[in-house]
């Protein structure tokens, strides 16, 4: 492509170059001079316009601002075309359309000072556009500043001409340094892009001040030598359109070199304000000019410094809200880290306690049985004393006190995952419910269930589940009779996805919500409680992916909170075979 693309540059450039050899008719040299580079910037202008449709983020930001320099440049070169061409006189002086092309080079200019290949998108692309907005202010203001009181209020073409051609060339230079840097803090396709740029915008840059010059000096014809130069810049932006459209197809953005300590589109925007209150003074005490100008000079700069203090100011403002967006973010992550961290530690304690557990109850299994058996025959034995006889039957009460424990070890230690099915938690808290009512004496205390109807369904193993209940509501019960009345109520609702399930009870509450799922922690009195229900209940929960959290109400008592994901009909086949 490069080397049919340099074919069609350089047969195109010695057809320019003898056209008006061939045929020296000075309409046709003029057309020749005005339409060629007026097709050669539409076409960079359509290309670069198809980049930006075909693009996203901070590279559809890049050729947007790319298109609207080069729309700019092709109105500007179509008016060229019209009066030189179409209507067959000299463009009129001043020409209104100088103030579009002393405007197109901000654009280009911005889209490199934005540098997308350094663009982290999750920022979004207010603040580099609210940047781009501010340099073209800027420049509007130092043109209006400058250039317009001597071009149309007192028109004087000897002051504001080398004016125009000066800033203009400031334009071009400051264009070279933008796309210079871009280029050496860049790498792969980029860096290729931002080396086209540079070279265009150094032959644009060289190529317009020569044709500004040979103008000054009244040496300039539309169609002669100087417009070989300006045609090659010309040539050299389309082929910055083509080869971008293909380099940075499906490409991300490419990581730079080195990152430059200060963006260069907000530094530019730094210097932009602070030269206006020096624009203001001058104006104001230095300027020699007639007191009219120098009192529209200093309004100009009054205004621009208004603008765009009221531009950095809501840059500054989106920028703050950003940032709490941000710290918001930032806080919530770490909760949850926190949160991660701690299940993380749990689920660890739980695994090494469970493995030791295993190895210390199946040992002490087989004396206890011994133990137990040889109670019991002695207890059964008709040849003992009564002394003796009550002697055995506490070594067989605390044998089997023991072996509860035991059992309720190797439950803790064994919470290996069972068959999983489609269940209604509204029964299975019912009837937790029920279990443990029958065992109240204390009339003053009362247990209920509330459901929002329906209750969508969760994957789970019955018996696991009715198991975890049960030890929460017995908790809640044991609580409720230290105070000699209560109530639990347990609700259950379904919301974003989970299921939830709420033990609430009106007891004295927790003493250390955070522990309560800890192997062993029990604030019950001694030889009522092991300390291993709620861990067993928390290994349970895990296993079936949900949550349960413990806290103490505001109002009084305390909270258990149970969430199960919601149980998804089209996934009942992957969900069971995971189980």
């Amino acid at each position: 492509m490069q080397i049919s693309a340099l074919r069609f540059g350089v047969g195109l450039l010695v057809c320019f170059a003898l056209a008006p050899i061939l045929y020296p008719n000075p309409h046709f040299r003029s057309a020749v001079g005005d339409l060629v580079p007026f097709f050669i910037i539409t076409a960079a202008f359509i290309i670069s316009a198809k980049n930006a449709l075909n693009s996203r983020g901070h590279k559809r930001l890049f050729w947007s601002l790319m298109t609207a320099g080069l729309a700019m440049w092709c109105f500007n070169q179509a008016c060229w075309v019209y009066f030189e061409v179409l209507v067959r006189r000299p463009v009129p002086e001043p020409f209104q359309g100088d103030i579009v092309l002393f405007m197109h080079v901000v654009p280009i200019t911005a889209s490199v000072a934005i540098r997308p290949h350094q663009a982290d998108e999750r920022e979004g692309m207010l603040p580099s556009a609210l940047n781009v907005f501010i340099l073209l202010v800027w420049w509007l203001v130092v043109y209006a500043f400058f250039v317009f009181p001597e071009e149309y209020l007192a028109v004087n073409v000897g002051v504001y001409s080398p004016r125009w051609d000066f800033l203009y060339l400031v334009e071009g230079a400051i264009l070279i340094a933008v796309s210079a840097s871009a280029y050496f803090t860049s790498t792969g396709l980029w860096r290729e892009l931002y080396r086209d740029i540079l070279i265009a915008s150094t032959l644009y840059t060289l190529s317009s001040e020569a044709m500004n010059s040979a103008i000054a000096r009244g040496a300039y014809k539309t169609g002669g030598i100087y417009d070989l130069p300006f045609l090659i810049a010309t040539m050299g932006f389309l082929w910055v359109a083509i080869a971008g459209r293909y380099r940075l197809r499906g490409i991300p953005m490419m990581p730079a070199l080195q990152r430059s300590k200060h963006s260069v589109a907000p530094l530019l925007t730094q210097i932009a304000l602070l030269s206006l209150p020096v624009m203001a003074y001058w104006a104001l005490f230095l300027s020699q000019d007639d007191p009219y100008l120098r009192r529209v000079r200093f309004a100009v700069a009054i205004v621009g410094i208004a603008v765009l203090a009221f531009l950095i100011f809501l840059k500054q403002y989106l920028l703050d809200q950003r940032l709490l967006h941000l710290l918001r973010h930032s806080r919530k992550s770490f909760d949850n880290l926190q949160r991660l961290q701690g299940r993380v530690i749990q689920q660890a304690k739980l695994a090494s306690l469970g493995e030791l557990v295993a190895l210390a109850a199946g040992e002490l299994e087989f004396p206890l049985s011994s133990i137990l058996s040889e109670s019991e025959q002695m207890a059964a034995s008709h040849n003992l004393t009564r002394e003796q006889l009550s002697t055995a039957q506490k070594i067989g009460q605390q044998a089997r006190r023991t072996r509860e424990l035991i059992i309720d070890l190797l439950s803790f230690s064994q919470q290996t995952p069972g068959e999983k099915n489609p269940l209604d938690l509204k029964s299975l808290l019912q009837r937790a419910v029920q279990m443990e009512g029958f065992k109240l004496q204390n009339k003053s205390i009362t247990l209920s269930v509330e459901a929002t109807d329906p209750v969508p369904t969760v994957l789970g193993n019955a018996n696991q589940l009715l198991q975890a209940f049960l030890q929460i509501v017995e908790n809640a019960v044991d609580a409720l009779q230290e105070m000699g009345s209560g109530r639990l109520q347990v609700s259950l609702w379904s919301e974003a996805g989970e299921v939830i399930v709420q033990f609430a009870d009106t007891g004295p509450g927790m003493r250390d919500p955070e522990r309560v799922f800890d192997p062993f922690y029990t604030t019950k009195p001694v030889g009522k409680g092991t300390g291993l229900g709620l861990s067993a209940t928390y290994g349970v929960i895990q296993d079936h992916k949900g949550q349960i959290s413990c806290y103490n109400r505001p109002e009084g008592g305390a909270a258990f909170e149970i969430r199960l994901p919601v149980f998804q009909t089209n996934n009942a086949i992957a969900g069971a075979a995971g189980a």
